[in-house]
């Protein structure tokens, strides 16, 4: 009676699983091996884990000409909104905080016009060591540190960057487009949306330009708006 209990069973089970579309059973060893189970995702990193395996960095020759120190990066690690400039300069090079200069006070004045504040956004740059004589950034020097750059992106997980100036823009972007051109449009980036824009010292230059950086700061503020609530 037993035997036929089973048997009923074992029907029953085979009919249901051929309900869910499986054709047959096999005596083949090699279908009673467990499947392992699925690996979890990892953990995203932290920018602590970032900061601490960018150590006292030698990865390009801007060690040995006159850094003072690394500027990693600054703000909320959990912001919506990043901004990403090209190198540090001198002040920030002593102080180790990128955009405290008179660049990083108009950039201030740029987040509070979005109603904003520079601790509720993460400020970093393509490169974290200062270039002699504030000089472009070289590819080399780009290639060794826009990694960890990269990294602070997928830590941060914004919902909008904002690419300050040509180094940024290209960088992040991967083309030789120049700024001029790309400024102004929304470009997929991931998970985010980036926008490129004049970069705060190019401003202090050329203040005519700010009209523009302020139309590329309302379509920055409309997006945060639009994917985040109503006060960012």
């Amino acid at each position: 009676m037993a035997d036929q209990d089973t048997r009923a069973q074992l029907a029953e089970h085979l009919r249901l699983l051929r309900d869910f579309g499986v054709e047959g059973v096999s005596r083949d060893a090699a279908w009673r091996v467990r499947v392992a189970p699925v690996q979890a995702r990892p953990a995203i990193e932290t920018l602590t884990v970032i900061r601490d395996d960018l150590g006292e960095c030698t990865r390009c020759k801007l060690h040995t000409l006159g850094r003072q120190q690394i500027v990693f990066g600054v703000g909320n690690p959990s912001a919506a909104l990043m901004f990403i400039g090209e190198a540090p300069g001198h002040d920030e090079d002593l102080q180790g905080i990128p955009f405290v200069g008179r660049a990083g006070q108009l950039l201030t004045k740029i987040i509070e016009a979005i109603d904003l504040t520079r601790d509720e956004v993460y400020i970093a740059n393509i490169i974290k060591c200062r270039p002699p004589e504030n000089r472009n950034p070289e590819p080399d020097e780009v290639a060794a540190c826009e990694p960890f750059v990269f990294r602070q992106v997928q830590s941060i997980q914004p919902t909008v960057i904002v690419a300050l100036g040509t180094f940024a823009a290209q960088t992040l972007l991967r083309t030789k487009d120049p700024i001029s051109r790309l400024r102004g449009n929304v470009f997929q980036y991931g998970n985010a949306r980036l926008m490129p824009t004049f970069h705060p010292a190019y401003l202090l230059r050329s203040p005519e330009r700010k009209r523009d950086v302020w139309e590329d700061m309302k379509k920055v503020r409309a997006l945060l708006r639009q994917d985040g609530p109503e006060t960012a």
